[in-house]
């Protein structure tokens, strides 16, 4: 008798383990929150605009078990696919968001409106999440020089922050300016850090500019 008991707990057992497995496994991803995101660049022929898409997901199983976005404008006939091994992740504030930052438009211009994010999970289920993107640049186009050990910022956008790059172009670091002047030895950047450009931003409106790089000792 006590070897029956014994079987039918460890049984019991068995099936909770194989019930939690199969809810895992079959729960739905959600996006808590998305955004699509205007980026100025400099070229010779003016600013030219850029964007980003990124959204703010959470599956039981974890960020890994993520396996396809898509977004999608439906009064235009819009869609972009984001595969897991395409897409960028960062981190902040402790939350990890995925996307990626070449949204490409139909001559250069992005329509403004409604869209869709499509999330899928590697077990095949779904969420969904809709947004509005009616960003429009508010501010010119920032400036940044360097010259003797000395920064100028000519910016009226909100925020701005220098962005570090090594010897070969990697990040290294990013600085938020309290003054559009200063010497960039109290920039505190890290040793490494041989070039910077000025990246401002308007985060209420999603739209943004980034300049080309410059030279720090120069």
């Amino acid at each position: 008798m006590k070897t029956v008991i014994k079987n039918l707990s460890f049984l019991c057992f068995l099936a909770a383990l194989f019930t939690l497995s199969v809810s895992c496994t079959n729960s739905r991803p959600e996006i808590s929150y998305g955004f699509i995101q205007s980026v100025l660049y400099n070229s010779d022929e003016g600013p030219r605009e850029h964007f980003s898409f990124f959204i703010l997901p959470y599956d039981d199983d974890g960020i890994e078990n993520l396996d396809e976005l898509f977004l999608y404008n439906d009064r235009e006939q819009l869609r972009w696919h984001i595969k897991s091994n395409e897409w960028i992740s960062y981190t902040q504030e402790g939350r990890t968001w995925i996307g990626t930052r070449s949204i490409t438009a139909r001559d250069g211009v992005l329509p403004r409106g409604v869209y869709r994010a499509v999330l899928f999970n590697k077990g095949g289920e779904k969420a969904e999440r809709i947004f509005s993107f009616d960003s429009n640049t508010r501010y010119a186009f920032p400036r940044l020089e360097i010259s003797g050990g000395v920064y100028t910022v000519t910016s009226e956008w909100p925020v701005n922050r220098l962005v570090g790059y090594d010897s070969s172009g990697n990040y290294s670091a990013v600085v938020e300016l309290s003054s559009m002047t200063g010497n960039v030895s109290e920039l505190r950047f890290p040793s490494n850090v041989r070039s910077a450009a000025l990246w401002s931003e308007d985060p209420n409106n999603y739209s943004s500019a980034f300049t080309n790089v410059v030279a720090v000792n120069n």
